[in-house]
């Protein structure tokens, strides 16, 4: 998954501070008894080679050397990351299997659009976060549009003539685009892809006025194509100029991340030596300098903290998907 580069020394050393007062909390590094005596089965939702497939074996990797045992990544793909999902949401409770749940589809929008064999809400335990995504809007360098405001106010005048692409029908990114054009009183033309790969060459090709979600920042760069805005907290450190939705007044959530979670039932103990190890494991220089390599920024959230976002915006889009009639 696509996002600005890891940052500056300064962003780095704020993230490391964060990390090592965390994890002076009295009882916050308490060792479960005997956990873990195995190997430990890492669940990634996504494809070999994905880059979040390579951020998680990369922490994998370090979280090894504070665990005691090997952390063994195991692929299961499909159904938009839900079978993943699931795969975490009914294992044995013990800690030997958990993984990432992603935001976007298979935590947000999905549990209300179809019947899925799991509620984030209630079958999960949340270990940790590490990395914020963020996604955004991109236009061919060429195009009229330098400002997304200037986007907008052509589409107030020429309803439907603006097209987009997504990865697919409902997407974060297709959600966030028609509220944003809700809020403004106007009408794009929504036209799914695939994935991103696509989507970013139909724009190449011409036959989009601008494309949202993921996107390669080796095309930015390039001059090949323009960020526009981008859905984080936060404006990307590599692209400072880009402003994100509430610099525009879109009081809209994008909650995508790199996360780890494993099923309900664990034991407090067990939560907590997970909890540590990938703790400890994300400070590792090793570690940092992949997630720099690929191009993600890192935002860290502790068990309670990630529990607490989550639930915040689950409830936000059970709310809007309802406003939009989304959710069944």
């Amino acid at each position: 998954m696509r996002l600005g580069r890891f940052g500056t020394e300064k962003t780095v050393a704020v993230f490391l501070a964060g990390l090592f007062i965390l994890a002076a909390v009295p009882g916050y590094a308490q060792e479960s008894k005997g956990f873990p005596n195995r190997p430990v089965s890492f669940v990634i939702p996504w494809p070999p080679g994905t880059s979040a497939d390579l951020a998680f074996r990369a922490l994998g990797k370090e979280a090894e050397k504070y665990l005691g045992q090997p952390v063994v990544a195991v692929n299961k793909t499909g159904g938009g990351g839900t079978i993943g999902v699931t795969a975490i949401a009914t294992a044995k409770p013990d800690g030997y299997t958990v993984g990432h749940c992603p935001g976007a589809g298979p935590v947000f929008i999905l549990p209300f659009t179809e019947k899925l064999p799991y509620h984030p809400m209630k079958d999960f335990r949340f270990i940790m976060q590490f990395v914020d995504l963020n996604p955004g809007v991109v236009v061919k360098a060429d195009s009229p549009f330098k400002t997304f405001k200037s986007l907008i106010t052509y589409a107030r005048e020429n309803p439907k003539k603006v097209t987009y692409g997504t990865n697919a029908p409902n997407s974060m990114a297709n959600i966030i685009i028609e509220e944003i054009a809700r809020k403004e009183g106007v009408q794009f033309t929504h036209i799914p892809f695939k994935g991103a790969t696509e989507y970013q060459a139909a724009l190449l090709g011409g036959h989009l006025s601008f494309c949202a979600g993921d996107f390669q920042t080796a095309l930015v760069d390039s001059g090949q194509t323009r960020i526009l805005l981008q859905f984080g907290e936060k404006r990307s450190e590599d692209y400072p100029q880009v402003p994100v939705l509430k610099d525009l007044g879109y009081e809209i959530s994008c909650p995508m991340f790199l996360a780890i979670w494993g099923p309900k039932g664990m034991p407090d103990d067990v939560v907590r030596k997970l909890e540590s190890s990938f703790t400890e494991a994300a400070k590792e220089p090793s570690f940092l300098k992949t997630m720099k390599e690929l191009h993600f920024t890192m935002l860290y959230r502790n068990s309670r903290q990630l529990e607490d976002y989550v639930t915040t915006n689950f409830d936000t889009y059970e709310k809007l998907l309802k406003k939009m009639g989304i959710a069944k």
